[in-house]
């Protein structure tokens, strides 16, 4: 069991500072948003900087915890670019990066759909899955191709391939139990789990059971899989900590994600991840 903390607050100097902070505190991971401009209700607007510069200082500074976006959107990038950028972050760190992926925010999310970037689910779903081809191709080091609706890859061969073999983790947001979705989970190494209907419907520890039993019964690759679940918890009562994670962690998850999401001041996010993750004694 394994304990993140994404960092959603700060400024380019306090989140690197915030990382080492986390590291000695006994966090296992920590993350950063990955975002141009959020246009959200009742989310009061703030500073975004570009992830993979952020995650370079990041690495610079840290030795033990892995790194990465909570999550990218990365059908809104160029998979040869991002190829370039996750490897180098891997190579910086020695081996430490996580690449968490989903489909990104849509309407809320106002630094892409003012710029006029590929909106629809459907089309979005299309350019994630050749990103991901590509990405794996290019970090293997060895020649590769692609050909695809969106994207189109003659023979190429990229170096240095990724510190992490077979590939750099990628962990994919599933719509659980959309079997499109969940289909797309079992090819990698891990699930952010969501619903479709969560407002009305929330996950729930029996369906991280669910879910999985049904990576353990599905999925072929032998590389590991990680079950990742996003909470609060009071960093100042462990007891009612650990009350909070406890049955999510019965139920089959491998990472648990601590995130204050507008709601915390950036000095009480640092007092929180000073006070450690929620461990189960």
């Amino acid at each position: 069991m394994r304990y993140g903390f994404i960092l959603s607050g700060g400024d380019v100097w306090t989140i690197p500072e915030m990382a080492v902070e986390a590291e000695t505190a006994g966090w296992d991971g920590v993350f950063i948003p990955d975002c141009i401009s959020i246009d959200l209700p009742n989310y009061p607007p703030g500073p975004g900087y570009d992830p993979w510069i952020v995650l370079a200082l990041m690495a610079a500074r840290t030795e033990r915890v892995l790194l990465g976006p909570m999550l990218a959107a990365i059908s809104r990038r160029r998979p040869w670019k991002l190829a370039r950028e996750t490897v180098t972050l891997d190579q910086l760190s020695r081996g430490r990066l996580v690449l968490p992926v989903g489909l990104g925010a849509a309407t809320d999310d106002a630094g892409f759909y003012k710029v006029g970037e590929e909106m629809t689910p459907r089309e979005r779903a299309q350019l994630m899955d050749e990103c991901l081809e590509i990405l794996q191709g290019a970090w293997s080091g060895e020649a590769f191709s692609h050909e695809g609706e969106h994207y189109h890859v003659q023979p190429m061969r990229l170096l240095p391939s990724s510190v992490q073999q077979p590939r750099i983790p990628v962990w994919v947001v599933g719509a659980w139990p959309r079997q499109k979705s969940m289909q797309r989970v079992l090819r990698w190494d891990g699930i952010i789990p969501q619903k479709m209907d969560r407002s009305t419907n929330p996950m729930t520890p029996a369906d991280i059971r669910a879910i999985k039993a049904y990576v353990e019964t599905n999925r072929q690759l032998s590389t590991p899989f990680e079950i990742i679940w996003e909470g609060e918890t009071p960093g100042d009562d462990p007891a009612h900590a650990a009350a909070i994670v406890q049955p999510w962690i019965d139920a089959g998850i491998t990472w648990w994600m601590e995130a204050h999401w507008g709601n915390i001041g950036l000095d009480e996010l640092r007092e929180r991840i000073r006070q450690g993750p929620p461990k189960i004694v």
